[in-house]
């Protein structure tokens, strides 16, 4: 039977750098965040409820979202983001379910940003936590997506802190530029891969 590890991480922490780890030792990685962005682009539901509910220019000319304005309306507005979400999680969680079928590794990752506040961290037999100081993350994001620094604090404010997370998680990996990072994963590959536990 295929072990599921979900790993999540507060924006800016380093989680897709892990699981870009977990890939190069050969594990497959279920990227969450990715197919929702494709789903919303290619699901006839969710693309009439977005356009219900925020008009045809909520999609661009080409067809695929407006990344910036949907960010703008459920990043300000918790009751929107929970009416996306809705429509989203369970088309994502099929897609990972029929995903999961067709591998056959001892074990399988599951990336997701929002793993815990989702709910998804139910259909995982442990879960990782990658975590840094917040300076950092924000530094992170700053730098990679062109946000101000208020804007990225605001984003940060809308996810669980890690206090809460830590209540749910399995195993936590610091990537704070110190902790060494890649031994951990390599431990953490090597125990799961000998008797199916992640310690």
């Amino acid at each position: 039977m295929t072990v599921a590890i979900g790993i999540t991480g507060g924006i800016g922490s380093g989680k897709t750098i892990v699981c870009e780890v977990f890939k190069l030792l050969g594990i497959p990685v279920f990227q969450a965040d990715f197919v929702a962005g494709k789903l919303i682009n290619s699901d006839t539901e969710i693309r009439n409820m977005l356009i219900g509910q925020y008009g045809k220019d909520i999609y661009n000319t080409d067809r695929t979202i407006n990344r910036e304005k949907l960010a703008g309306i459920i990043f300000n507005n918790d009751s929107e983001m929970e009416k996306v979400n809705k429509v989203v999680h369970p088309a994502v969680r099929n897609e990972y379910m029929n995903w999961l079928k067709n591998q056959k590794t001892k074990y399988i990752i599951h990336e997701a940003a929002i793993l815990f506040e989702s709910g998804f961290y139910k259909m995982m037999d442990f879960t990782i936590l990658v975590t840094a100081p917040e300076d950092m993350r924000i530094e992170r994001v700053m730098k990679r997506n062109g946000l101000t620094r208020e804007n990225v604090i605001s984003r940060i404010a809308k996810q669980w802190p890690d206090s809460e997370k830590r209540k749910l998680t399995t195993f936590e990996l610091i990537n704070d530029n110190k902790s060494l990072l890649i031994p951990h994963i390599i431990e953490i590959d090597k125990k799961i891969k000998t008797n199916g536990k992640i310690w």
